[in-house]
């Protein structure tokens, strides 16, 4: 298997064109400004696009995007911590390093084989033990295609076809045999890093006093929805009408406890269409599109008043079990922010980040 290079994918439309404008139309085609002009939403374009790489699967061309990690998510019921690459706060540059040696090794290789046999199978992923086994048995997978579900948090059942891999194969083997991912807050970490440093700061070390990071430690640790939540001094409540709303503004929603658990970053408002599109990455989504993903909400344009509350606003992310058959709450991303308990979800934005957005909106 290889790393298939962004231009080769596009090397049979211009086959006819020069070597070097081929590289300069492939150049142009992949730059973000072509879609989103200059300025931040630019910028967060391009730190989105880090998390996606292109690769050949078994004879399959695939887009792979980084899985979502969280170390307290699936130990519930064993006694040993799962722990992911760099605790879920480690940039893509980390992750796929590991990830193209999972992809390249072995191990991986005989996991494509299992699913390229013809036959179909369940597999069995143990999380903790970082193994998967294949079963064949009838009345397992009877019971799996009735509904009944047989997998545990730490040990996830997948019922697979035999006719080779799919995208979402190789996001299970990445998250449950790799353990490689990046959580929410390390997700939106990253992408508010990206923007410092377009405008010319480091945002760890900047943020390092309001992070509460010890000496020598890395701020990105320290970085999750709690800080975003949190009343310090560095965070600024945003009234969440989405005439206030800004890209980079970071979305926070509960869950069923009340609790702030997970967040989003805005990329843009677009206030003549009526849509804002937002990055996240979570396991609760449509099986191609867990990890890092986009999603939108639609407006009416005429009424910039509304809160991100308002039902009238449609949000066009489902929610579904990471895996199929497991329970979770909330229907989509709308339901759960809008949800109550504790005055549903908040808005914020990142005082130290609000001169540097201006300084490339300049641009």
């Amino acid at each position: 298997m290889r790393t298939l290079k962004f231009k080769f994918l596009f090397l049979i439309l211009i086959i006819n064109i020069p070597l070097t404008a081929q590289e300069n139309y492939l150049a142009s085609f992949s730059d973000p400004s072509r879609l989103w002009g200059k300025g931040v939403e630019t910028v967060i374009e391009e730190a989105y696009r880090q998390f996606f790489k292109t690769r050949i699967i078994g004879d399959r061309v695939m887009n792979i995007r980084i899985p979502f990690a969280m170390n307290s998510d699936r130990d519930v019921m064993i006694k040993n911590k799962i722990s992911y690459i760099g605790d879920g706060k480690a940039g893509p540059e980390v992750i796929w390093e590991s990830i193209e040696k999972i992809l390249d090794s072995n191990e991986f290789a005989e996991y494509i084989k299992a699913l390229s046999s013809g036959r179909e199978k369940v597999i069995i992923f143990d999380i903790s033990e970082r193994k998967w086994t294949a079963q064949t048995d009838f009345f397992l997978i009877a019971q799996i295609k009735s509904g009944a579900y047989k997998g545990l948090p730490h040990k996830p059942y997948v019922l697979t076809s035999g006719k080779g891999a799919l995208e979402s194969d190789v996001y299970n083997y990445l998250y449950c045999i790799g353990l490689a991912g990046v959580d929410c807050s390390g997700f939106v970490w990253n992408i508010l890093s990206h923007i410092g440093s377009k405008g010319g700061i480091d945002l760890g070390e900047e943020l390092r006093s309001a992070l509460g990071t010890p000496r020598g430690a890395d701020p990105a640790r320290y970085a999750g929805t709690s800080f975003y939540s949190s009343r310090n001094s560095q965070i600024i409540p945003i009234a969440d009408e989405i005439r206030n709303l800004r890209p980079a503004d970071v979305m926070l929603f509960r869950d069923i406890d009340g609790a702030i658990v997970h967040s989003a970053i805005i990329q843009s408002i677009d206030k003549t269409r009526g849509v804002i599109r937002y990055l996240q990455c979570n396991n609760v989504a449509p099986l191609n599109e867990r990890g890092v993903h986009e999603a939108f909400i639609y407006f009416d344009p005429s009424n910039q008043s509304v809160s991100l509350k308002d039902p009238s606003l449609h949000w066009t992310k489902k929610r579904f079990g990471a895996f199929t058959g497991e329970d979770i709450p909330f229907a989509d991303d709308g339901e759960r922010y809008r949800y109550r308990l504790n005055g549903g979800g908040r808005v914020i934005r990142l005082r130290a980040l609000l001169p540097v957005i201006e300084k490339l909106n300049r641009q």
